[in-house]
């Protein structure tokens, strides 16, 4: 069972792809979901994936622009019934899993399509939303994102807004957020958090990594911590295959073997003329920069992928790495997806309302506690 926590299904050297690849924010009508995505995604090894849907950044209306894209969404899945299954609950990644499907999940990467109404987040709920993630780079309404000062605390609002997700059983997500909004949401949520997609800090002095602390504390609160397959995780910005291993097993040996998986935040597919895309992929910085949106470490002589772990193979040889590193069948196959599934276990009950009954000890409802 592998499980992404944070990806992407597209075929990027499609000519609609492509079109869009140096957009700032492309819409889920601009990737490319064809017979290779899927041929690719099966061949991989994929069980299920979070994909980033609805308002990340720019000019569009937050709220109306994300509905849309559920809706784009809704359809791709109806499209491909063979091939995909949208994931609502944990029963849905074992079907996924059983019927040789992609299991869809569907999530934010930015919680600004809340606006300044909680009440939004029920709305999302049944819509089928499954993980949000609070901030993006800069900060919003609810906190601070990794680009913001790190002080930048979760505000009142956020509170409300975790609370919410809590009621409804939504995973919340603190990648991309600063230190102390997420430190603050993870003390918050009565609920464990998760971070799907980061590096340590500890490794790679970034923002966008996290720092041991932030790691333990949610892992502590019986979370999960997602390593990306990003330049971030190298201190000159060209990562290798060795690097994920290594910021792996930091966040193993910080978290514990129950808390990590991977969120490679890309496609299966690989992009087969990189010269080419060195081209777009220098103009797609230069946006973000120039939008404020990027975070430290991107630049366009770096690519936003781990170039000796990507394509159909990007998961079995991460597997033969950690195998070849001493790690057991058992800890390879939770950090490759079934570490997730335990964590949206403890999330993703089967009501849509209400809290878990408190601990006596903690205060937290008992799937919260540390193992």
């Amino acid at each position: 069972m592998i499980i992404n926590a944070l990806g992407q299904l597209d075929n990027p050297n499609a000519p609609q792809s492509l079109a869009a690849a140096g957009d700032l924010n492309a819409s889920g009508e601009q990737l490319t979901v064809d017979a290779r995505t899927l041929a690719e995604a099966h061949a991989s090894g994929l069980t299920a994936v979070n994909i980033t849907l609805g308002y990340v950044m720019g000019d569009l209306p937050p709220y109306e622009h994300t509905l849309h894209e559920i809706d784009v969404w809704d359809g791709v899945v109806a499209r491909h019934p063979e091939d995909l299954l949208k994931v609502t609950s944990v029963a849905d990644i074992h079907t996924a899993h059983r019927d040789g499907r992609i299991g869809v999940i569907y999530g934010f990467q930015n919680a600004e399509a809340v606006g300044d109404d909680a009440g939004r987040v029920a709305v999302f709920a049944e819509r089928g939303v499954r993980v949000v993630q609070l901030t993006y780079n800069q900060a919003n309404q609810l906190g601070g994102g990794s680009m913001a000062p790190a002080d930048t605390p979760l505000t009142a609002f956020g509170r409300e807004v975790v609370d919410a997700l809590n009621d409804r059983h939504l995973m919340v997500d603190l990648s991309h957020s600063g230190e102390r909004t997420c430190l603050d949401a993870a003390k918050h949520s009565s609920v464990p958090v998760s971070i799907n997609h980061t590096g340590c800090r500890a490794l790679t002095d970034l923002p966008r990594n996290k720092t041991d602390e932030e790691l333990r504390l949610v892992a502590s609160r019986g979370g999960f911590v997602g390593i990306y397959f990003m330049p971030f995780l190298n201190p000159g910005g060209h990562a290798s295959a060795a690097d994920v291993v290594e910021h792996l097993v930091h966040a193993v040996n910080v978290c514990g073997e129950d808390h990590v998986g991977i969120g490679t935040d890309g496609p299966v597919t690989a992009i087969d003329d990189l010269d080419a895309y060195r081209a777009r992929l220098a103009e797609h910085v230069a946006r973000r920069q120039e939008a404020g949106v990027s975070a430290a470490g991107e630049r366009a002589d770096t690519f936003p992928f781990v170039v000796d772990l990507r394509g159909v193979e990007q998961f079995r040889e991460l597997i033969r790495l950690l195998e070849r590193r001493g790690w057991s069948t058992a800890r390879v196959e939770k950090v490759m997806g079934r570490n997730f599934v335990a964590y949206a276990e403890r999330v993703w009950r089967d009501s849509d309302a209400g809290r878990g009954t408190p601990d006596a000890q903690t205060g937290l409802p008992w799937e919260a506690r540390s193992e």
